[in-house]
């Protein structure tokens, strides 16, 4: 239990609480704990859940698939991120995204509803917890509107550019590695994989970058 209360202090969502906190709060939300292997569905579109997931170890994918299986990547969730924020506090509404492990992984859920309740709503514990929330949904909001920008590119070029130029000015370096393999970097642009791989070869032959599986250069 120590080992866990000190990797939620060390998290976004249980910033500024001690653990002493942090106990009474996992009491209060229900908190559950369950381990997954690589490859499993954590949930799946059309199911509906009352509770919000937090990455404990490992790393998860949130994706949305069409009609015929073609998957499109929404964002990576890593140690201490959180998934299902937006569903747990809606009622009656389906899920309209997967949850898909990328390697074994554990999985905190807990129900954000009984924030709202009327005997611990005034609590100041759930005060800080529900404004390191609203701080993370805000930071998620922003990472989509990035996202929206590099799907609104025309060319596969284009997409492929504006991310790596994002990234490499998020690292605050010219060589730069991203969280994705080639096909889910294809899945997480919406291109063909075929197309992008394609369309890197004549970067890299244009003296533009240089990579090796997920690492980059941008050359000057």
């Amino acid at each position: 239990m120590q080992k866990n209360l000190e990797i939620l202090q060390k998290t976004k969502l249980f910033k500024g609480l001690e653990s002493a906190a942090i106990e009474t709060l996992l009491t209060n939300l229900g908190a559950s704990k369950k381990v997954y292997q690589r490859g499993e569905f954590i949930y799946h579109a059309g199911e509906q859940t009352i509770n919000m997931g937090m990455v404990l170890t490992g790393a998860v994918h949130v994706i949305k698939e069409d009609f015929w299986g073609n998957r499109d990547i929404l964002t990576e969730v890593v140690a201490g991120g959180l998934f299902a924020e937006n569903y747990s506090f809606l009622d009656n509404v389906l899920l309209e995204v997967s949850v898909l492990t990328i390697e074994p992984t554990e999985v905190l859920f807990l129900d954000v509803r009984r924030l709202m309740s009327d005997g611990v709503i005034g609590r100041n514990s759930n005060l800080v917890l529900i404004k390191n929330l609203l701080t993370i949904l805000a930071q998620k909001n922003l990472m989509l509107t990035r996202k929206m920008e590099y799907l609104s590119q025309r060319t596969t070029k284009d997409k492929l550019l504006s991310y790596l130029s994002a990234e490499s000015q998020r690292q605050n370096t010219s060589a730069f590695t991203i969280p994705f393999n080639r096909q889910q970097l294809a899945d997480y642009l919406a291109v063909d994989r075929s197309a992008m791989s394609a369309t890197l070869c004549k970067l890299r032959d244009a003296g533009i970058l240089e990579f090796n599986k997920n690492k980059f250069i941008f050359k000057k």
